[in-house]
């Protein structure tokens, strides 16, 4: 029906690379890229950025994959339902969050979900903000769940508010900074900073935290989202970290780490579900942002 090639395209933009897609499609890493070679031949431009850490996206071939890509949806949704049968809602839904700190957000919101609609199957995945619109723009993903503030620069993406992130500084119990009263910015810039994300708000806050005292702060920041990790690394060192005031209040957390209550770094940072302005979201997507506000109400 469709041109095979259009799957391996698609299958580029969303692994990366030439050699992901070629595991994703089921076929040989010199098959796709033989493929995606002729299929840019026949269109006269390139869809592919070649470097050394995978494929990218040029302008021009993000349109044609985001097209490619509803094609190959509205395909699958026509051959999978079954003639007679009506379940609009049957099929994978693809949600991406980022950053990826905030997956703990969706637990009501899927139990509800699923509740309502037990034939959707779910693919959740975190990534860094800039990957995550590159996934909701060529159809990696149906629907982001994120920061309001980071969406907002992009016109292409239509966002529906939710609720807000509360977030707060910790570190390790014993760290110097806690005997400092009062405590200021100028004392946080002394140590290394943990940072959820790299975009607005945290990479931005925490960056001028340095610049404000002259420090170079590209020496001075870790960007990791997997809490584990963030847990580990501030349990083992001065590093300071980010976590959400929720988690912050729990005893298990308080036994090992202390919030740094006296600096209000971050304010109330507003969430919401994005997807792309130029498609209609399909049922399971409607369903799942209905779940979001009723758990999560702006």
């Amino acid at each position: 029906m469709l041109d095979p090639r259009l799957n391996h395209v698609v299958a580029v933009a969303r692994a990366g690379s030439f050699t992901g897609a070629a595991d994703l499609v089921g076929v040989t890493q010199s098959a796709v890229t033989k493929s995606i070679a002729d299929l840019e031949r026949q269109i006269g431009y390139s869809i592919f950025h070649r470097t050394s850490r995978g494929a990218l996206l040029t302008d021009q071939g993000r349109d044609f994959v985001e097209r490619a890509a509803r094609l190959l949806d509205d395909a699958g949704e026509l051959l999978r339902r079954p003639q007679g049968v009506e379940d609009a809602y049957a099929g994978t839904l693809r949600i991406g969050v980022c950053p990826a700190s905030l997956e703990w957000r969706l637990a009501t919101p899927l139990e509800r979900l699923l509740a309502r609609h037990p034939s959707i199957r779910l693919d959740v995945n975190g990534a860094s903000f800039e990957r995550m619109v590159q996934q909701l723009r060529n159809g990696g993903v149906d629907v982001a769940v994120g920061m309001d503030e980071a969406f907002s620069v992009w016109s292409d993406l239509r966002r529906t508010p939710l609720g807000s992130n509360d977030a707060t500084l910790f570190v390790r119990r014993g760290h110097p900074l806690l005997d400092r009263v009062p405590l200021d910015k100028a004392d946080l810039a002394e140590f290394d900073f943990i940072s959820p994300s790299d975009s607005r708000p945290y990479g931005e806050m925490i960056r001028n935290i340095y610049e404000e005292q002259g420090v170079e702060w590209r020496r001075r920041i870790h960007i990791v989202d997997y809490f584990p990790i963030v847990h580990r690394i501030v349990a083992k060192s001065d590093a300071i970290g980010v976590v959400a005031v929720a988690h912050g209040l729990s005893p298990s957390f308080q036994d090992r780490f202390a919030t740094l209550d006296e600096i209000q770094l971050f304010p109330k940072a507003p969430l919401c579900c994005a997807i792309r302005a130029a498609w209609e979201p399909k049922p399971a997507v409607r369903a799942f942002i209905s779940a979001c506000i009723d758990a999560m109400p702006p």
